[in-house]
């Protein structure tokens, strides 16, 4: 009856239900059969979100809208053209790392996609890029987005398995480099094949002004990482501050807020609040039938009994989590899956932290690869290109990406060493 039930949740996914519904249905089916008072599934819902960490998840989504509406996009690839716009390919590589300083201010991947897709793709395809590679080089590099604090899938992972948010935000600098990195050394050579133009070196004065101007902007992610470090504020008060700090410097500074626009901004961060919170209430639920019909000793019996060693178990979980990539969306997978397979994996002695984040980054590389792929749809239609065009453009990269999430799961040092250094 358990394999029935988490059957009919992932075939519920897979047609297309919304995922809060497939898990409450197929809960709802649990406990009817089992003749469970159903009335603690409005006390576990409201329980699952009654978190004081999870306000971190709205004020994070409000002021990623906020940097987004508010002239960030293009003070942030000027500061990346004077760093990597002499390598080639430079555009290209001013790409991933626009990325890379983006994900720092909205720490998602789809509002990554949306606002340096709208701006770079049309650009690289003026300055002879492909349009497929222009799109691909877009899409695969939002993968940096949901790694890099603030991460709102690393907190969601956080939640739902109990775990430290700021060592989890902190754990994610190095991967999400790693990630920049590889696709950088990649888009190198393809660049020197293709004979892609690049950027002369900036100038002193060049990159004074560049820098000057994305400054504000810029160290919003340097605030909420030392305010975490040093413990001067928790990671939910680092959020409601750079709230605070986004509506001063988009309203003030850069003046391109006004409070009509503020109410769009609100509306749109609070329906994205509104789909995780029911998500998570619902997983919630779904939680409680979990440990009531021990699925997680069950399954965890299974894959031990294959092999108990870590490196086997990291191999098949990382196997696992980019197939379920294809079908569902990050947040989504790791509400459903991660208070299952978390336990599993610290049972041979993989570090929570390091899980997370390895789960987060293979979960992601998902959001960038068909049939689900919710940001090559983006960049399809910023592109005007078909999709089977670009799934083909797309399909290399993902060699540096997989390559770096098992040099992530394999080598654990990478995520932790900072983690041990300002929270031990």
């Amino acid at each position: 009856m358990i394999f029935l039930i988490v059957l009919l949740m992932i075939v519920l996914i897979i047609v297309g239900m919304p995922v809060a519904f497939a898990l409450g249905l197929s809960s709802l089916v649990y406990l009817v059969i089992e003749g469970v008072d159903l009335g603690m599934v409005a006390q576990s819902m409201v329980r699952g979100v009654d978190s004081f960490t999870l306000l971190a998840v709205p004020f994070f989504l409000l002021v990623g809208e906020l940097m987004n509406s508010g002239g960030i996009t293009n003070r942030i690839i000027d500061v990346a053209r004077v760093i990597v716009g002499h390598i080639k390919g430079g555009l290209a590589q001013v790409n991933i790392l626009a990325s890379v300083l983006f994900s720092g201010i909205s720490g998602s991947a789809t509002a990554d996609t949306v606002a340096l897709g709208s701006v770079l793709i049309p650009s690289m395809e003026r300055e002879g890029y492909d349009k497929k590679f222009a799109a691909a080089i877009t899409a695969a590099s939002s993968i940096v987005g949901p790694i890099i604090p603030p991460s709102i899938t690393l907190i969601i992972f956080g939640i739902v398995t109990q775990q430290p948010i700021g060592p989890l935000l902190i754990a994610g600098i190095v991967p999400g480099a790693l990630l920049a990195i590889s696709l950088m050394i990649y888009t190198y050579f393809i660049a020197a094949k293709r004979g892609y133009p690049k950027y002369k070196r900036a100038t002193f004065k060049e990159a004074r002004s560049a820098v000057s101007s994305g400054f504000l902007a810029l160290l919003l992610p340097i605030i909420i990482v030392v305010g975490i470090v040093s413990g001067v504020f928790t990671p939910t008060e680092s959020a409601a501050i750079a709230v605070l700090y986004g509506i001063i410097v988009t309203f003030f500074y850069y003046k391109n807020v006004n409070l009509k626009s503020f109410v769009g901004i609100l509306k749109k961060s609070s329906f994205d609040t509104a789909n995780i919170l029911f998500t998570l209430a619902a997983a919630t639920v779904f939680a409680w039938v979990v440990t009531m019909s021990k699925i997680s000793e069950k399954l965890g019996d299974l894959i031990l009994s294959i092999s108990t060693n870590e490196y086997i178990i990291l191999t098949l979980m990382v196997i696992f989590m980019l197939i379920i990539g294809l079908f569902m969306l990050p947040s989504e997978a790791i509400i459903v899956f991660a208070p299952i397979l978390t336990p599993i994996v610290m049972q041979v002695g993989v570090d929570p932290i390091h899980f997370g984040v390895l789960m987060v980054l293979t979960l992601t590389i998902g959001g960038a690869t068909p049939p689900v792929g919710i940001m090559l749809y983006i960049v399809a239609d910023i592109a005007k290109l078909r999709y089977t065009k670009l799934v083909k453009e797309i399909l290399p990269m993902y060699i540096p990406l997989v390559a770096t999430a098992f040099i992530i799961a394999f080598v654990p040092s990478l995520t932790l060493f900072i983690v041990d250094l300002f929270f031990e």
